[in-house]
């Protein structure tokens, strides 16, 4: 027996080994205590240095909505759906908690490479990190948008219930994409440049700010391809549930429930495949 295989038998693995699978979630689990510090403080350090300080958490996506909201609302003219302010609210308000958490995400491992190299800690935590950075910062944005339906006269009904397990699902699809993306960045750096366009091309093509029925339905072939985009499924799903005005294909939550575990398992394993490349000098 080899001296490494000696030490092997005995529990010592070498540093920066990947771990089995299971024992990496469970280790993972171990530092969720660090996951969510590290979150709050980052949301703290984005914002003290700022006069109006965490109020700015609501502000800027209330502003957006405003800003795409009057320009948006004045290009489609009669072909904006009802309840167009609401519509856009609910479209920029979930949009910008993916947005956020894939293009942070991305930079979730080469944003911390001192920490990766530094420290011995599940590297799956730094991403996870950032979609609970962006879920603590989602939740008062989202007591906006309720203040917003109410102000504008939309009355709870039994079917905001049903708005938890759909951001249960949209956040492990998230949570996905936001591994897959941490993984890339790392053997691709280039790709962090393209994140924006990313983005923007994500933004105008999910039904963010029109209804694909309305503007394509002289392409049905186009207006087809909405069935199985998964923004767009997220996106119409929650209007319909908070809007009496909204309907939307019932079929959307099958279909946006296998993009979430799909999505979130692929991007899980794709990410611990290559934990033994983070933090590797270049």
């Amino acid at each position: 027996m080899s001296l490494a295989e000696m030490a092997a038998a005995r529990g010592l693995h070498r540093v920066g080994a990947r771990p089995p699978l299971w024992s990496y979630l469970k280790q993972t689990w171990q530092r969720r205590d660090f996951a969510i510090a590290m979150a709050r403080f980052k949301i703290r350090s984005h914002n003290e240095r700022n006069r109006l300080g965490m109020l700015w958490v609501v502000l800027q996506p209330s502003l957006n909505a405003l800003v795409y909201g009057v320009i948006f609302g004045v290009l489609q003219g009669g072909r904006r759906p009802e309840k167009f302010l609401e519509f856009v609210v609910i479209g920029v308000f979930l949009f910008q908690f993916f947005t956020s958490s894939m293009n942070s995400g991305a930079k979730s491992i080469t944003g911390n490479r001192a920490l990766v190299q530094s420290l011995a800690f599940p590297r799956l935590t730094l991403p996870l990190s950032v979609v609970i950075e962006q879920a603590l910062t989602l939740v008062p944005t989202l007591g906006v948008m309720v203040g917003v339906l109410l102000v504008r006269g939309t009355w709870p009904s039994w079917e905001w219930l049903l708005l938890v397990p759909l951001l249960c699902l949209y956040a492990l699809f998230t949570t996905g994409v936001a591994l897959i993306g941490a993984r890339l960045t790392v053997h691709i750096r280039d790709l962090t440049q393209l994140l924006p366009f990313v983005s923007r091309v994500l933004f105008y093509t999910s039904g963010v700010l029109f209804q694909p029925d309305r503007i394509l339905q002289n392409y049905p072939s186009v207006l087809a391809l909405y069935d199985w985009h998964p923004l767009h499924e997220v996106l119409s799903i929650a209007r319909g549930l908070l809007l009496p005005t909204a309907d939307y294909n019932p079929m959307y939550w099958a279909y946006f429930a296998v993009w979430s575990v799909v999505v979130f398992v692929f991007g899980l394993i794709f990410f611990w495949v290559a934990e033994e490349r983070y933090g590797r000098a270049d």
